[in-house]
């Protein structure tokens, strides 16, 4: 079965797939600095934040790192069968490009880099991502992220 499934994932290898658009709110941003006691200004006050280059609040770089997980759930790689559980191994690479300004929709386009036998059941894959941001032409941010799954 893992030769089976090792060479399904493989024939993924250079595909790439978009996640739906999601709204970035100041509503969401709040309740990120609430949950990481992290206000700066720039997040949480829109009138001084006005006064900024940025124009008003942005998001946190990592509220649109945090989101990837959302976001990969509504990508649409078909489903593969045989796996039994999924585990985030981690992040390279992370680099915020440009901020995400409130009343933003962002999205992950996401190529799937490399798939390997890591031990009998066990793989890992990487993926290339970045997080797009609708109408802006620089990307929120690129990650390299990796992750394994057990079958």
């Amino acid at each position: 079965m893992t030769s089976a499934l090792l060479a399904e994932l493989q024939s993924q290898v250079g595909q790439t797939f978009q996640s739906e658009w999601l709204l970035i709110d100041q509503a969401m941003i709040d309740r990120f600095a609430e949950v990481t006691g992290d206000f700066p200004y720039t997040h949480v006050d829109p009138e001084r934040a006005a006064q900024t280059p940025c124009g008003g609040t942005v998001a946190h770089g990592f509220l649109s790192l945090a989101l990837l997980s959302r976001l990969h759930a509504t990508l649409r790689p078909l489903p593969i069968e045989g796996i039994r559980m999924g585990i985030n191994y981690g992040l390279d690479r992370v680099r915020f490009i440009h901020p995400v300004s409130s009343g933003s929709r962002v999205r992950a386009v996401t190529t799937i880099a490399a798939i390997e036998e890591k031990r009998p059941g066990q793989f890992q894959q990487t993926l290339n991502v970045t997080v797009e941001i609708e109408g802006v032409k620089k990307p929120a941010l690129t990650a390299v992220w990796i992750n394994q799954f057990l079958v």
